[in-house]
């Protein structure tokens, strides 16, 4: 199983921009894949951004697309999310997730399901003013 920590996070106003990381350790295959999700306050837990690091495949949700964007270091064994133009509703503790996805064709259809992922890091606070 992945051990994940994020950090990153903070205060910001809207418009500001922020850079979350993800750092994994663990055996490579627990980490194949790596989802960002985040969860207001009162809200469920939702997908932001996923990858499939093998085929650096991507997937983001519609709120975040064209303002959000993940990477990968592979040097580090990190993930990052890099967030710009950043609004108040983006306000949340935002987690980093893992899963070995054993069935890469699915994951296209599962990457902002919470239950797709096995391992959790401890979450970071995004908090946006206006």
């Amino acid at each position: 199983q992945a051990r994940l920590a994020e950090s990153g996070g903070g205060s910001v106003q809207a418009g500001g921009s922020l850079r979350l990381s993800c750092a994994a350790s663990g055996d490579i295959v627990s980490t194949r894949c790596i989802g960002w999700f985040r969860q207001a306050l009162g809200k469920e837990r939702e997908g932001v951004a996923s990858i499939y690091r093998g085929l650096n495949n991507i997937y983001y949700a519609d709120s975040v697309k064209g303002r959000f964007t993940i990477s990968q270091d592979n040097a580090r064994n990190t993930v990052y999310l890099q967030m710009v133009n950043l609004k108040p509703e983006d306000t949340a503790t935002y987690y980093c997730a893992a899963d070995p996805c054993y069935v890469p064709s699915a994951f296209g259809g599962s990457w902002y399901r919470p239950s797709s992922f096995r391992s959790w890091g401890q979450g970071t606070q995004v908090t946006v003013s206006s």
